[in-house]
């Protein structure tokens, strides 16, 4: 981030699955530009942990345990987070999980918690947060999806179901809101190396070989790739966008 920016100055961000990852990066970026950010994992020591890092640098940060995949949960986490730190004027949908196998290989018990923490989250937390940004006229909604929701990607068709769908939902969403001056946009990390890619490629190295392949910029996204088009959403340089979807993934899918 360029020195002295504060785009974000006074508004309050909430970030699902932010205790690690390519949520820490996004509240870190977050908070750097300004914003009081609530730290929302389920992993609540994690969490805490984010929060006092953020902290310890002058920043502003809530750690708050929330299951995104149940609307109660999601529900209190919002009012404990307006209690506590202010109005939610911006929220990103991070939070995800998957599990790399074969569709013919997969069990119902596997989609089901693939659907209830990529999709139904996503659902959970735009409806916890929405009533509130329409009385205040207004908000800014970014959702995680992914490259796999726009092409597919091999052993993840669940997964991709997820993250298309995601990126539908929030098209709709940007329809229905707009009067409301709520913008709600899709950002979609190509490969990138956190924790639960890494736990994927020690059980399948040849994956990543073959992913580093397909990528023209021959690397891996860092969290930290991500973190900057989340910003731009969140910020009012972006007021005038909504409904759309960006890439950031080193040219792996280039969608028009």
């Amino acid at each position: 981030m360029a020195a002295g920016i504060s785009r974000l100055g006074g508004k309050g961000a909430l970030v699902t699955g932010a205790a690690q990852g390519i949520g820490r990066a996004i509240a870190t970026r977050l908070a750097e530009e300004g914003a009081r950010v609530a730290i929302a994992d389920i992993q609540e020591d994690v969490a805490a942990q984010t929060a006092a890092d953020l902290k310890s640098a002058g920043l502003e940060a809530l750690a708050i345990k929330l299951d995104v995949t149940s609307l109660d949960s999601a529900m209190a986490a919002v009012a404990t987070v307006e209690r506590e730190l202010g109005a939610v004027d911006i929220l990103v949908n991070n939070a995800g999980w998957d599990k790399l196998e074969p569709f013919v290989e997969s069990t119902p018990d596997t989609w089901e918690r693939v659907i209830a923490i990529n999709f139904r989250g996503v659902l959970n937390c735009c409806k916890a947060v929405i009533p509130g940004m329409q009385a205040r006229g207004g908000g800014k909604i970014v959702s995680i999806s992914s490259d796999a929701g726009r092409v597919g990607s091999l052993g993840e068709a669940v997964y991709s179901g997820c993250k298309a769908g995601i990126i539908a939902f929030s098209k709709t969403l940007a329809r229905e809101l707009a009067r409301n001056k709520i913008n709600v946009n899709v950002v979609c990390p190509g490969p990138t190396n956190t924790a639960l890619l890494r736990g994927v490629m020690e059980q399948q190295p040849k994956v990543l070989e073959a992913m580093l392949r397909g990528i023209p910029m021959r690397r891996l996204g860092q969290p930290q790739d991500l973190a900057g088009a989340v910003a731009f959403f969140a910020s009012p340089d972006a007021d005038y966008a909504t409904g759309q979807v960006i890439s950031i993934s080193g040219g792996l899918t280039m969608a028009g």
